[in-house]
């Protein structure tokens, strides 16, 4: 599966054109600015696009009017055909949000529902009660995603919706050629609608990608042979800012030792789980860690760690936003990527990690553990690396059997000699590939 020795780009298309936040139908060709990223996402050694949104909806793109029409604030049909087509003759692949849980209130069969209610062919469609009201006074009660009635259910019972919704992910396939999903809550999709996605994908296009949206729980009820292909690493996302923060990594540790250690009862050896250090849901990872100087070291952690790297746009070179602002805070328009120390580093990081057998399949075993100071093993059949990490600002030597005796980083190119312990000098993290 090409998305196993990939590192992923993400963004949320609607924010990042500066496309107004109300859907006001007006036809303006603004997803052409995805593609003069490009240049930007190569030299960052990306070579997957999770694109979020694009077709047409209500407000925010998670509330779907129409899922064969390209939302007009961003261009049409042609400008994502363009855009996958430009991405691809640069080796990146493209995957996109799959809404596939709720519609919003201007979806068309919702629509036909409030117009022509009981006679309505689509009624089924949905979870209604024609013997209530909702808060919208549409003379019938419906059931809104997790209690947000501007979200419609979708009823995935109904073979009819699942025909065509899988219908609309070949439309997708066959008109823009895209190479895979993101399931939005993933969690609160029908497993066996999620066994006939699968399936269907299978025979739709090789190795076609899915990805899903989970936050808590056993990850193996969506991840697995006729399952999803991936899903997001909540766990080790909290982990990650949390464990530095709180200057206690063996918070991250034992996550990372529990889905893939070792042990048998690890939980997720071999699978290949989307990590990430901040995206559109969250606060950024340079606004919630409390040490600028650990931003870096959230990096080395993540493309070090076993999973699929992904970096959300702007993140790369430390910008901030928080959850509490609000959602444009967290989706905003740059005029042009920038480029700092902190985008030099994440650059490096992200082609070790997609040069490196070990980094991408490699199994995980922990060798030196502090609260300040981490040292764990990626091994694969044909190489070994060592991620080396020391979150404290004093410089830290490590005595431990590295099983050989000298390395190259693979962030800096700089041989490393294990002979008389091997010093961390402060704030630093080393992918040592053992010689």
């Amino acid at each position: 599966m090409w998305a196993e020795n990939s590192v992923f780009y993400h963004i949320y298309p609607l924010g990042f054109c500066g496309a107004p936040e109300e859907n006001d139908g007006r036809l303006c060709h603004r997803l052409g600015k995805v593609g003069e990223w490009a240049g930007h996402m190569e030299r960052l050694g990306v070579n997957g696009l999770y694109l979020g949104p694009v077709f047409d909806s209500d407000r925010h793109g998670y509330d779907t009017r129409d899922y064969r029409v390209v939302d007009p604030r961003l261009g049409d049909g042609e400008d994502l055909r363009e855009l996958v087509k430009l991405l691809h003759d640069r080796g990146i692949r493209v995957i996109l949000d799959g809404v596939f849980n709720h519609v919003g209130r201007g979806f068309w069969a919702f629509r036909d529902v409030q117009e022509k209610r009981w006679d309505s062919p689509y009624k089924d469609w949905f979870h209604i009660s024609f013997d209530g009201n909702s808060n919208y006074d549409d003379g019938f009660w419906y059931e809104g995603w997790e209690g947000h009635f501007e979200l419609v259910k979708l009823n995935l019972r109904n073979p009819a919706v699942v025909d065509y919704l899988l219908d609309c992910v070949r439309f997708w396939v066959e008109e823009f050629d895209i190479d895979g999903l993101r399931l939005d809550v993933a969690y609160s999709l029908e497993p066996e609608f999620i066994g006939r996605l699968r399936a269907f994908c299978d025979g739709l296009k090789p190795e076609f990608f899915l990805l899903g949206e989970t936050l808590h729980g056993d990850y193996n009820r969506w991840v697995g042979e006729g399952k999803l292909h991936s899903c997001t690493n909540y766990e080790c996302y909290k982990g990650l800012w949390s464990a530095l923060n709180s200057m206690n990594l063996f918070e991250i540790v034992h996550s990372l030792k529990r889905q893939f250690g070792p042990e048998q009862w690890t939980l997720y050896r071999g699978k290949h789980l989307m990590c990430f250090g901040d995206n559109h849901d969250v606060t950024r990872a340079a606004s919630i860690l409390q040490n600028e100087n650990h931003l870096p070291l959230l990096y080395g952690m993540l493309f070090g760690m076993p999973g699929i790297p992904c970096v959300y746009y702007g993140s790369e070179w430390g910008t901030k936003g928080e959850k509490g602002w609000g959602d444009p805070a967290l989706r905003p328009c740059f005029e042009a990527p920038e480029w700092n120390g902190l985008t030099d580093t994440i650059a490096a990081m992200a082609r070790a990690h997609r040069d490196s057998e070990a980094l991408c399949w490699g199994d995980f075993q922990e060798l030196v553990l502090t609260n300040k100071q981490t040292i764990f093993q990626r091994r694969s059949e044909h190489e070994r690396v060592l991620v080396a990490v020391n979150a404290d600002s004093e410089p830290y030597v490590a005595h431990f059997d590295a099983g050989c005796g000298r390395a190259v980083d693979l962030i800096t190119g700089k041989e490393h000699d294990f002979g008389g312990g091997s010093e961390l000098p402060g704030y630093s993290v080393f992918f040592w590939k053992c010689e």
